[in-house]
């Protein structure tokens, strides 16, 4: 059974709805709709007062999200606190999911900001630069307001974002007035196209607000997905949220049924973008990619990794060396997290045993195997050994970067014959990467009974599970289809390998 990785979903629908706010000109609180499919699935709330010298805005929102029929709220709330002139003074920023709570918080001044962060039942405490230019909710407000909406105005801003403690680019371009119809209401607003770059990809939103620069509606499309964000009472905002399996709109259907993954030696696959932004997915050891016409080349291969290789790992390779730290994600410094590790690879020295020891540990390891945890550190899987495949992979990264084997979180779909009531799909799925012997080679806790990983696995980003790391996503996963696929069996003594075009 393939598992997701929905909460990097969550995140960037956070960002898009924390960046998103409705712009009043007074103190007051507005009320939207987050819909889908004309569905509502959500609600956000924008606050703005003033308290004496400053200006506290508060933005607000709650989803409901369906994950393989288990329902799993999702709640977040950010605060700014800024001077009457848009300085900022400081910010909170809250995020909890199945129980879960992460949270940020911070002071400026003197160009300072000094950050509490509570991540997984643990807290980190640092001084940062702040950003130089960077806005928060008031400061946005206050250049917008003067900047006006003139037809084909384009402008710049950095907006610094608490849960990344970093500021975003933010491109805006001024639209045409048009007629948008807000639950039977029909009223002439300006267009506002915006697009915020966030790890190299970029997320475009579109906005329609009025004189006052209230933005009405927000159209949001991301993963195959057109997310609305629409103007009404507070009744209507906070109604019973409709129930929708995200997991069902994320899969990709496969031409074939596909069998016998673990006699498959390679896959090549022809896949097609579906919008009309080119899409652009990595190249791994495991995966190669090439596109002619328009039409995109695929090929996934098994790696076996070379014997004899010892760890821990010694190179001076940075790129390398990075993926043996520790992150707010992979706690490989975890006293619990390296105790697991050293007794998943005792009796070897090797690092693919050890790679292959871990991954089975950790398939073992974790007890309840499910998708009711909405996300969880490896640290913290190490501690309630539950939870699906982030979780897996999570605690297989940390394990292996504690003992010394470089290792990194993968995100993409992988293939399976059945699931949620789909048959023959490629789902969202997370698993590992180890470097052993100058490659980078798969694990998967979640398949170790099918062979770990395989070619069914089509790999679309890579990090280290941090939810920045993964915002690839919003522009491959939902917009390609798989048009053929042609598999490549391991050839064996008797048998040369054979090749079926499906």
């Amino acid at each position: 059974m393939t598992r997701n990785y929905s909460r990097n979903f969550i995140y960037i629908i956070a960002l898009c709805l924390l960046a998103t706010p409705a712009l009043a000109k007074e103190s007051k609180t507005d009320y939207m709709a987050v819909m889908i499919d004309g569905q509502k699935i959500g609600y956000a709330i924008h606050t703005r007062t003033v308290e004496g010298a400053h200006v506290i805005t508060t933005s607000e929102q709650s989803l409901t999200i369906s994950r393989a029929g288990q329902t799993v709220k999702v709640y977040s709330k950010e605060t700014n606190v800024e001077t009457k002139d848009g300085k900022p003074v400081s910010f909170e920023s809250v995020m909890k999911t199945s129980g879960f709570e992460q949270k940020s918080s911070g002071t400026v001044s003197n160009g300072k900001a000094t950050i509490k962060q509570q991540l997984f039942g643990q807290t980190v405490e640092k001084v940062i630069d702040w950003p130089k230019g960077a806005l928060l909710s008031e400061g946005m407000r206050l250049f917008q307001l003067k900047r006006g909406l003139k037809t084909g105005d384009q402008f710049e801003v950095s907006i610094f974002r608490p849960e990344y403690l970093l500021a975003l680019k933010t491109q805006a371009t001024v639209g045409d007035k048009k007629k948008i119809d807000l639950f039977g209401r029909v009223l002439e607003l300006t267009e506002v196209k915006t697009t915020m770059s966030v790890s190299g990809q970029q997320i475009t939103s579109t906005s329609y607000v009025d004189d006052d620069l209230n933005a009405l509606k927000t159209v949001i499309p991301m993963m195959g997905i057109q997310m609305e964000l629409l103007a009404c009472d507070k009744s209507f905002a906070m109604q019973e949220d409709a129930v929708i399996d995200f997991m069902e709109k994320m899969s990709i259907a496969s031409p074939v049924q596909l069998t016998n993954l673990t006699k498959i030696d390679s896959i090549e696959y022809q896949l097609k973008a579906t919008d009309e932004q080119p899409l652009t997915l990595p190249t791994t050891s495991h995966q190669t990619v090439k596109t002619e016409n328009g039409t995109i080349q695929l090929t996934v291969k098994q790696i076996i990794p070379p014997e004899g290789v010892k760890f821990p790992y010694k190179s001076d390779d940075e790129d390398i060396k990075k993926a043996l730290l520790p992150s707010d994600n992979l706690q490989c410094d975890n006293k619990a997290v390296i105790d697991l590790a050293k007794h998943a690879v005792a009796g070897t020295e090797d690092a693919a045993v050890a790679a292959k020891q871990i991954e089975s540990f950790v398939a073992g390891f974790i007890q309840k195997k499910d998708l009711s945890v909405g996300y969880a550190s490896a640290a913290e899987v190490a501690q309630n050994r539950q939870g699906d495949c982030t979780e897996h992979a999570v605690l297989t990264v940390a394990m292996c970067r504690a003992v010394g084997i470089p290792a990194r979180v993968v995100c993409g779909v992988l293939y399976v014959d059945s699931f949620a009531n789909q048959k023959s799909i490629f789902g969202g799925h997370a698993w590992a990467e180890a470097y052993i012997g100058g490659q980078w080679v798969g694990l998967d806790a979640t398949r170790v009974d099918q062979g770990g990983f395989g070619p069914g696995h089509i790999t679309l980003a890579t990090g280290n599970g941090d939810p920045s790391d993964f915002f690839s996503l919003v522009n491959t996963l939902g917009y390609f289809t798989i048009e053929k696929i042609t598999t490549h069996s391991k050839p064996t003594p008797e048998t040369p390998a054979t090749e079926s075009k499906d």
